[in-house]
């Protein structure tokens, strides 16, 4: 069975271990993964214990196994990973979490901060991604300009139109 965090792993060689508490997560990232992984299982063991111990009191267990059972877990999609290196005590991982809940598609994306303790690495908080504009890498075809595609016409009168 292919592991649920999008690793191309299988369950087994990849979030298993960490939600066994097999061994620990190496970098945030796989701390990430192993979490979105215990949810798509409704593992609120390791939902907890991976948790910082300074902010386990904001936890809300009921809301979280609600929203862990109650959803249809679609996928997950890390966008950037900085930190978390062997000599860092500190990184964030941003994400993007499809899901869907009560009928309705929610991509959640979230930045997500950890910290290492004691050579173990927690979640310790997420805050709300920022959608960035997309950029081009090409530049921007103009209405008169020939069109891309090769036809030979103008770009308003071919696929701009």
């Amino acid at each position: 069975m292919q592991c649920a965090c999008g690793s191309q792993l299988t369950f087994e060689e990849c979030c298993r271990p960490l939600i066994k508490g097999e061994r620990f997560a190496e970098t945030p990232e796989q701390l990430m993964r192993a979490r979105y992984t215990a949810y798509t299982m409704v593992e609120m063991e390791f939902l907890e214990e991976s948790m910082h111990p300074d902010t386990r009191e904001n936890n809300d267990p009921q809301g979280t196994r609600d929203w862990a059972e109650n959803s249809k877990w679609l996928g997950l999609e890390i966008l950037s990973a900085s930190g978390g290196g062997p000599d860092d005590e500190a990184g964030e991982v941003e994400f993007i979490a499809s899901f869907e809940y009560g009928g309705e598609f929610s991509p959640y994306h979230e930045v997500a901060t950890f910290s290492r303790m004691d050579g173990r690495w927690y979640f310790v908080e997420g805050r709300k991604g920022v959608n960035r504009p997309l950029r081009r890498e090409e530049p921007k075809v103009g209405r008169n300009d020939p069109c891309p595609c090769g036809s030979g016409k103008k770009f308003k009168r071919c696929c701009g139109s």
